[in-house]
């Protein structure tokens, strides 16, 4: 079982002790995500996100911060959602002061120096430009542009050109001051390690304030556009595409439904979307079914790269798996796979002690309710026939169905009419 303290400036401690491993993770977790930006400031998260890496008090550039880490064999890395960033280190028990060290240092006193602003731009500018250049990753942020529309939910964390090539210090400031308060962050510890010893390492390396969240973003709007086909013209080897629907929020009472039922679609190689679109029909390399899952929203959406000549017939496939799981019972030994599936993935995350880390962190940061694995398995359990056929009945609807696709396609009209619009 975890262990929990909430100090008196609001900062979250969980911690678990897991008696198998000699190693640690320290993770914090911080409601910075990038739906709290608006449209001037948008990018602004990721990019801060880098900026902790580039020095401070003690650790005062980017070779100290990762000598700290890589002189003790550790792993250390960031990352940004749309919902929160997280930072973490995981070490072995035995150097946990050195990953408290270089998170407090970093979280606590970067200096978001000027220059070194000016350096990360270009950096920035080449990541925006390899997801430019990689439809792959690109094809699932655009449908989800496609489905929220002009709103935080439907822009890319990695912001705008614009905002990359202008924000200052003083942004970065502000943002930070607003958001990265102690009642705005998790700490999760996880592995050979006592709670007390957790809680007691807060006084020695995080001097924290009692500030307030400066502010909260805004609930998701239903995007009200008729549009919904996304056509990008690209001279590409391979098209890629993705169709889904608007879905459930994740604390919905269907949530674990609807993750069974993405699995049995395209979770896996022995799923619906996998065997008939690219096995039988040979219409795809890639094709997989999941979930975006959000405090107040959710997305499922297939994902596949096709041939340029027949996505005609690949989207009608697509289709077709989503349309026949709405109106059939699906067969109760592949809804057994499909939760033992979910469980045995979640068995094996969680050797890491990462993973572990993040898990207990994101139900406490989001929704003030951790959840350990055998909670979450339990409800996976629960999960029935007509569970899966409810649930894709109400999803299911072709008027609300959405396509993105990027490839060397002009006509709009004709993906339009393959959708039913």
């Amino acid at each position: 079982m975890f262990r929990k303290t909430t100090l008196a400036n609001g900062l979250r401690i969980i911690t678990k002790k897991l008696e198998s491993t000699k190693s640690v993770t320290v993770l914090i977790l911080v409601g910075a995500g990038s739906r709290y930006e608006d449209k001037k400031n948008n990018g602004i998260s990721h990019f801060l996100e880098h900026m902790f890496f580039k020095g401070a008090e003690k650790y005062k550039n980017t070779k100290e911060v990762s000598e700290a880490i890589d002189s003790v064999g550790g792993d250390f890395n960031a990352f940004t959602g749309k919902e929160y960033a997280g930072y973490f280190v995981k070490v072995a028990s035995t150097h946990i002061g050195r990953a408290f060290d270089v998170l407090s240092d970093m979280l606590c006193n970067s200096k978001f120096d000027s220059a070194e602003i000016d350096k990360e731009r270009s950096v920035i500018l080449e990541e925006f430009n390899m997801y430019q250049d990689t439809p792959m990753y690109q094809i699932g942020w655009k449908f989800e542009e496609l489905v929220y529309g002009d709103q935080p939910l439907g822009w890319d964390q990695i912001g705008t050109k614009e905002l990359i090539s202008n924000v200052t210090h003083d942004d970065f400031v502000k943002y930070f001051k607003s958001l990265y308060v102690p009642g705005n962050m998790v700490l999760a510890v996880t592995g050979n390690i006592e709670h007390k010893e957790v809680v007691d390492m807060i006084g020695k390396y995080f001097e924290l304030g009692n500030e307030k969240k400066a502010f909260d973003f805004e609930a998701a709007k239903e995007n009200k556009g008729e549009k919904r086909i996304y056509l990008k013209n690209k001279k590409t080897e391979q098209a890629h595409l993705a169709i889904g629907y608007p879905a459930y929020p994740e604390m919905h009472e269907d949530h674990w439904a609807l993750k069974v039922l993405s699995v049995i679609l395209g979770g896996n190689m022995s799923s619906r979307m996998f065997l008939s679109v690219r096995e039988a029909r040979g219409l795809a390399y890639y094709i997989h079914t999941n979930t975006d899952d959000y405090m107040d929203t959710g997305l499922i959406s297939t994902t596949a790269g096709v041939d340029l000549k027949r996505i005609d017939l690949a989207i009608t496939a697509i289709l077709e798996q989503y349309e026949k799981i709405a109106f059939e019972d699906v067969p109760k030994e592949e809804l057994k796979k499909a939760k033992e599936f979910i469980k045995g993935k979640m068995i094996l995350k969680l050797e890491d002690s990462e993973e572990y880390a993040h898990l207990l962190g994101k139900y406490e940061l989001l929704h003030e309710n951790p959840k350990t694995p055998e909670e979450i398995m339990q409800a996976v359990d629960k999960v029935t026939v007509p569970d899966v056929k409810r649930v894709a009945s109400d999803l299911f609807v072709r008027e609300k169905a959405h396509l993105a696709v990027i490839g060397p396609y002009e006509d709009e009209d004709r993906f339009k009419e393959l959708l039913g619009k």
